[in-house]
């Protein structure tokens, strides 16, 4: 399925790693019989929906969340009470063992990468290296390699031949001039898992920063950021955070945000009053006078986001993040393990190469297959009402905790 297609569906209907897997100290209870969890989901009958890390399912609790919110928005009855919502920050900040005030709303994972970069003033100033892997997003590589471009010197280590990213090969490109080290805490195409408190020991060590994207960490498996000790992180909600498009967040250290340039000035950064006439000030002429707030909201959020908090697409990421914490990220990981486990077992008999490390613990798995994109099958799983990630030469399975083993046996019957 094309993006633009899932916007259809999902957009629609809601407004209607080794090192970094330590987790919480929440105690977890145990995965009980309630598992999977299909009722808690509007599917399809007949349709086997694989694809969690490319686009998750909006939970029902946070579609009526966002409806209720939506109607709060057309309607004024001053003597109703309003409801109040959990903040999504804090339950954000709570799953990854953040604070509230290291959280920044952003609107994509893309943009909170770019604001990192900004803030250490590495899109003017080219002092210095940036450091990173063939195993990033692509969408932050495009970044660096366009900055690259105008003078700045980003190393990129590549894939060893089995998809993994060697820390001494990182370590070979770090030396005293670096400033940032950049990677996908999971990867994108193949679930390969960095040591984040090894990477982070080896920038500090360096003096240099570390920024994580995790959108395949945050929400399906037990995270402890704090404990990892990287300074910036950011990710989209649309996938397992199972939120809408168009809003995300970025962890940004507190001992660290004071250290940054600000890259973007705005009206809900702090306090503001404006002088209009006849108040004006008095003295000589001052338009406005403001204070900025010290935290992540107060640097990263300069618009509209800031106030998010009575929107209805946070109401809706509300919902979802307290589902979330209700289920808990070590009991969705143990739910999918065993199905991760009969995939890893059984898809290599179709021809296919696994190319996801044996000790991933993350929420997908890819198997690569030459011009497998090419070769029919795409059409022919869809045929089944069997969804799951192809591209070029690979084909990437996410269950999530809607999943059984009569999806993965469905999915293998049509493989056959």
């Amino acid at each position: 399925m094309k993006r633009r297609e899932l916007l259809a569906g999902f957009g629609a209907s809601a407004v209607a790693a080794a090192g970094l897997h330590s987790g919480p100290s929440r105690a977890a209870a145990p995965v009980d019989s309630k598992w999977p969890r299909k009722a808690d989901f509007d599917i399809a009958d007949g349709y086997t929906y694989i694809n969690a890390a490319y686009t998750h399912p909006i939970p029902k609790v946070a579609l009526a969340a966002a409806r209720q919110a939506a109607a709060g928005r057309g309607s004024l009855h001053p003597l109703q009470p309003t409801q109040q919502r959990p903040d999504p920050k804090a339950i954000f900040a709570d799953l990854i063992g953040a604070q509230p005030s290291e959280i920044a709303y952003v609107p994509s994972t893309s943009f909170g990468e770019n604001l990192v970069v900004q803030s250490l003033g590495l899109h003017a100033r080219f002092a210095g290296n940036v450091v990173t892997d063939g195993l990033h997003y692509e969408g932050a590589l495009m970044h660096l390699l366009e900055l690259k471009k105008k003078g700045l010197d980003v190393r990129i280590v590549q894939p060893t031949p089995d998809a993994r990213i060697d820390l001494r090969d990182l370590e070979k490109a770090v030396d005293r001039n670096t400033r940032l080290i950049e990677v996908s805490s999971v990867a994108m195409y193949n679930g390969f898992e960095h040591d984040m408190k090894s990477i982070a020991d080896l920038a500090h060590a360096h003096g240099a920063y570390v920024y994580a994207d995790i959108i395949h960490s945050a929400g399906c498996s037990p995270l402890n950021i704090a404990a990892t000790g990287i300074d910036f992180a950011a990710c989209s909600t649309f996938k397992w955070l199972m939120g809408d498009f168009g809003l995300g967040f970025l962890y940004v250290r507190q001992d660290v945000q004071r250290k940054l340039d600000r890259p973007v000035v705005g009206y809900m950064e702090g306090d503001v009053r404006a002088y209009y006439p006849p108040e004006l000030a008095a003295g000589p002429y001052v338009p406005v006078s403001y204070h900025l707030d010290a935290s992540a909201s107060g640097m990263f959020e300069p618009g509209t986001s800031g106030f998010i908090g009575s929107a209805v697409s946070a109401a809706l990421l509300s919902a979802s993040l307290e589902y979330i914490r209700q289920l808990g990220p070590q009991n969705i990981q143990a739910h999918r393990l065993p199905l991760m486990k009969r995939l890893r077992e059984e898809v290599p008999r179709f021809g296919f190469e696994s190319v996801t490390p044996a000790d991933a613990t993350g929420g997908l798995i890819t198997f690569s297959k030459k011009d497998v994109y090419q070769s029919g099958l795409p059409q022919k799983l869809r045929a089944a009402g069997v969804n799951v990630r192809f591209s070029q030469d690979w084909m990437r399975l996410s269950p999530s905790v809607y999943n059984d083993m009569r999806d993965i046996e469905r999915f293998l019957e049509s493989l056959g």
